[in-house]
């Protein structure tokens, strides 16, 4: 019976997964078809490049510095925060994940911003982009990103962060566009419900298929960058697999598969971003929930 069980709920979580993707996947190529981005050169059509963007793109993680602007404008108390980030530590460097905490933490996704709307936390994300999080990128993958265009590819993110976050650092670097956590709306207003799940691990690795399907993309001629192990599902999708300041678990596996690696980090550097880089994909709903307690009080 427990392994029926077991089975049951993994096969829930793969269709929670591909759910997500295709979410992202449809938002992401809806938003491009609207604001089409200037090729700077003659367009590789079939090929593309796929950035993780916590510690790949940007030090540290990019929900903790969307938090961090929260908490500022009062969404939350800087305590929340402080616990918020406590708790995450306390998740990664335990090793250990509760799947009830889980389950738990992905139905509560999001609800902080229940009835509030799409614009508004739009034109927030881009106060709390040019604030905390725009001097964070990093050069060398920022050159990596421009190599991919000057040879006239796209070049998407992919990340947990919420859709229209991840879209507002996408446009700042000149990308062509971002695949992110979707958030339910009605009318322009969050319902305080996620499309699926989480953009993160496999969920990644459906919506790069996703996208590649609507786009006409041959993965086999596209690039993907990620810092993580929980990216390897999304590395393992393309052609070309590049493990960009990897953990160790991807550095381990990198090596394994003769994936290239590069790390423009260092040890000063990687010492001070200590914090914000253990939040991962689980920030998310660790923010969610600060935020829901100081609405209960």
């Amino acid at each position: 019976m427990s392994a029926w069980r077991g089975r049951d709920k993994s096969q829930e979580l793969e269709r929670l997964a591909a759910l997500a993707g295709e979410a992202s996947a449809e938002a992401a190529h809806a938003r491009v078809v609207s604001e089409p981005p200037v090729p700077p050169a003659p367009p590789d059509l079939t090929a593309a490049a796929f950035f993780d963007v916590d510690n790949t793109m940007m030090m540290g993680a990019s929900i903790f510095y969307f938090a961090r602007g929260l908490a500022a404008r009062k969404f939350f108390t800087s305590a929340d925060l402080a616990g918020f980030v406590w708790g995450q530590i306390k998740f990664r460097l335990g090793g250990r994940e509760n799947k009830e905490d889980i389950k738990t933490h992905r139905e509560r996704a999001l609800s902080f911003v229940a009835g509030r709307t799409v614009a508004e936390l739009t034109s927030i994300s881009e106060e709390i982009y040019d604030e905390l999080m725009a001097d964070k990128i990093w050069s060398g993958t920022r050159a990596l990103a421009q190599m991919h265009l000057d040879a006239g590819q796209r070049v998407w993110l992919v990340t947990a962060t919420p859709i229209e976050l991840a879209a507002i650092i996408s446009r700042r670097l000149g990308l062509t566009g971002a695949l992110g956590t979707v958030a339910e709306t009605k009318d322009g207003v969050y319902t305080g419900r996620l499309v699926g799940d989480l953009l993160h691990g496999r969920a990644k690795a459906h919506a790069v298929r996703a996208l590649a399907s609507r786009e006409g993309l041959n993965l086999k001629r596209c690039t993907a960058y990620s810092d993580s192990a929980n990216d390897i599902p999304m590395l393992s999708a393309v052609g070309t697999a590049v493990a960009v300041n990897p953990d160790g678990g991807l550095r381990d596996v990198a090596r394994a598969r003769g994936w290239e690696i590069r790390d423009f980090r260092t040890g000063r550097k990687a010492a001070k971003i200590g914090v914000p880089s253990v939040l991962g994909a689980g920030a998310l709903a660790g923010a969610v929930a600060a935020g829901m307690a100081y609405r209960r009080r």
